[in-house]
């Protein structure tokens, strides 16, 4: 099951409490620090609103949570294999080193294995992970206004060429291409399926993605090249993307009522507006929403339109499938929309 936890009511009287019945089965992820931690962490208590809960370390890791330093959650797991041992030790020596495979071959551990022994036990490989937390620290420091040289450093990378090619990835511009009073800002929101960019003026949601979108540094340079006026940081509109997507997550509810901006010709729009009327927990053909549209001829470019869709989830392009029931192809990879269709079942009347 993907979500095989007890209530989030009941793990949060757990953490009050430090109830050691949880302990390993369950941890707690803190929005306002970006810290997870176990129940029984003797932290400090962070409020309600501010916690969600997730069943493994793998998956508090991909929605783009830290460790925390005091209850040490991933310590005992880590102990299980000597290898994620010495390379967790040795990242939390260095956090600022950018990490490299030959780096792992100088600690006399076979890159292979270090790859495999991460994958089993994260999700993603300890260089990724290095470079994500490096990236996340300069993107937030960024996000308070701070100069791009102050980001590079917090970044931990030793010329600011590196830190704009490593920023360009993941925006699609340089730092410096960044304006500092910006008409639309990009923001970093963690989700349980990953962290997302979510792009907005004061008015409107102009993009939603997920941070390892391969389209994503594309469709940035796109809101670029139109706005030209395009920083980090948050508008109200990010506050209540934020606020809707924590709530879809929790369970909670499947409307999102943020005011989005459409990009695209008509037609283009006309198949994100039929998206848009499918119900969480039901799913649709390309075939079936050409007919939708009065054009059952236009499967193929119902299909174009579905992959041009730069508001992932809310904009609900993975309640699309094949005409046999198959998934298809989706820019967030196959498992997010299987992972989405899963958690929208309990959505259905």
């Amino acid at each position: 099951m993907l979500f095989p936890l007890p209530s989030d009511d009941e793990l949060y009287r757990a953490l009050l409490e430090r109830d050691p019945l949880y302990d390993g089965q369950a941890y707690v992820a803190v929005r306002s620090t970006g810290i997870f931690c176990r129940l029984t962490c003797p932290a400090r208590k962070p409020k309600r609103e501010n916690c969600q809960f997730f069943e493994n370390i793998g998956a508090c890791l991909e929605a783009g949570y830290r460790a925390c330093k005091r209850c040490k959650p991933m310590g005992p797991q880590a102990k299980q294999d000597p290898v994620i041992t010495r390379l967790m030790e040795a990242l939390e020596a260095a956090p600022d080193r950018r990490w490299s495979e030959g780096d792992i071959v100088a600690m006399g551990i076979d890159p292979s294995t270090a790859r495999r022994a991460f994958q089993r036990q994260f999700g993603m490989t300890f260089l990724k992970m290095a470079r994500l937390e490096r990236l996340r620290r300069g993107f937030e420091a960024m996000q308070g206004g701070g100069r791009v040289i102050d980001a590079q450093l917090e970044a931990g990378f030793d010329s600011q060429a590196g830190f704009a090619n490593a920023f360009a990835k993941l925006l699609g511009q340089p730092p410096g291409a960044l304006s500092r009073d910006p008409m639309m800002r990009a923001h970093w929101i963690d989700t349980p399926l990953g962290p997302m960019i979510a792009v907005a003026d004061k008015r409107a949601l102009h993009l939603l993605e997920f941070a390892d979108r391969k389209a994503l540094p594309s469709e940035l340079k796109r809101l670029y090249k139109d706005c030209k006026c395009l920083g980090i940081g948050r508008f109200g509109v990010h506050e209540q993307v934020e606020d809707e997507l924590n709530a879809y997550f929790m369970g909670k509810t499947a409307r999102f009522k943020v005011p989005l901006a459409l990009r695209g010709n008509d037609f283009t729009r006309r198949v994100w507006e039929a998206l848009l009327k499918i119900p969480a927990g039901e799913t649709r053909s390309y075939g079936d929403l050409a007919k939708a549209l009065g054009q059952p001829t236009a499967t193929r470019a119902v299909a174009r339109a579905n992959g041009a869709n730069q508001i992932a989830l809310i904009v609900p392009c993975h309640r699309v499938i094949g005409a046999d029931g198959s998934l298809t192809g989706y820019g967030g990879g196959l498992w997010r929309k299987q992972q989405l269709i899963e958690i929208e079942r309990k959505y259905l009347p």
